[in-house]
């Protein structure tokens, strides 16, 4: 006699599960909007800061275009008779990513001109490149890849030790250029010069693995405020 398997029921009901999500990225935003609005930002402006973020992540600018080599030219030789066979290529771009590299840059910039602590986050964007370019990994066909907790965790204590004033808008200021400028010159501006390994596609600068370290930068960031 065949017995029927048991019917296993969801964990959890799918629109309980929609609910907590749309609810924890509704809490998530509040916080990065509240954060950078202590920090001097309007309220208005940090809420498009944060989906112009999202949304330009998808965003590509190409700075630079060649051909790679993915196959050398072969020669075969059938008795007097040569036949040779010619390489083939692949293009790789090299881009700037709109939401993980020129938004970042130009918010670190306006921060910091509302905050100061100019040599502080010298400072701390030298700790985070530092370590994220040890960690850092190039993958051919997929990038560089970087865990994503890093740079944040990193670019955090490195924040809450250098601003000495205890001030909440200061200690973002640093966090977020720490984690999002740092991140950019370690992980992906010091591996430039190994591109050739990450074989033909696009490298975006600020983008793929990157990216996570660097929006996640600006939520840890919030949360210091």
């Amino acid at each position: 006699m065949n017995v029927p398997a048991p019917v296993r029921a969801p964990v959890a009901h799918p629109l309980l599960t929609l609910l907590l999500g749309m609810f924890l990225a509704l809490l998530t935003f509040n916080i990065i909007t509240t954060g950078f609005e202590r920090a001097g930002i309007p309220r208005a402006a940090a809420g498009l800061l944060v989906v112009a973020s999202l949304a330009g992540s998808l965003l590509n600018i190409p700075v630079r275009v060649r051909d790679l080599e993915t196959r050398p030219p072969q020669r075969l030789r059938i008795g007097h008779l040569v036949f040779y066979r010619p390489p083939e290529y692949e293009r790789q771009v090299i881009a700037v990513n709109v939401g993980g590299a020129l938004i970042p840059v130009g918010v670190s910039a306006w921060l910091l001109f509302q905050e100061g602590a100019w040599w502080e986050t010298a400072v701390a964007v030298v700790i985070v490149a530092f370590w994220t370019y040890r960690a850092a990994r190039v993958v051919p066909g997929r990038g560089i890849l970087l865990p994503a907790l890093l740079s944040p965790a990193i670019a955090a204590l490195s924040a809450l030790a250098l601003s000495w004033d205890g001030s909440p808008g200061q200690a973002t200021a640093i966090a977020y250029a720490a984690g999002s400028v740092g991140t950019l010159i370690g992980a992906d501006l010091l591996n430039l010069h190994r591109s050739r390994e990450m074989g033909p596609g696009i490298m975006s600068i600020g983008g793929a693995g990157v990216f996570d370290g660097v929006f996640l930068s600006g939520v840890v960031a919030a949360f210091l405020s």
